[in-house]
């Protein structure tokens, strides 16, 4: 999915959530959720855009219909080590598209 056909579906009222994914290394990518599928946010050249932040992320969607994110961040160290038991899930914390002041 690209920015415009995000844009499109943000107009609809069709985006369920934005999930902006941690990864190692410094950056996140956005899966876009729908009613039926998830599909990743992509760049010009049809990679999977970078995000640097979450404000990156607002500065990218300043001129879209706001709908629900959330950031999704793994426990690496919880992995690791080994200290729970059962599935370990990922933090989420739920964020605005608002900019903040």
């Amino acid at each position: 999915m690209n920015l415009q056909q995000l844009a499109e579906l943000a107009g609809k009222g069709e985006i369920r959530e934005l999930e902006l994914l941690s990864l190692e290394g410094g950056f996140y990518i956005a899966r876009v959720r729908l009613d039926d599928v998830e599909m990743t946010l992509l760049d010009d050249s049809g990679k999977p855009m970078r995000i640097g932040s979450t404000t990156h992320l607002r500065d990218v969607l300043q001129r879209v219909p706001p709908f629900p994110c959330v950031l999704v961040q793994h426990c690496v160290h919880d992995e690791m080590c080994g200290t729970r038991e059962g599935p370990i899930g990922a933090l989420r914390i739920p964020f605005s598209l608002a900019a903040t002041l």
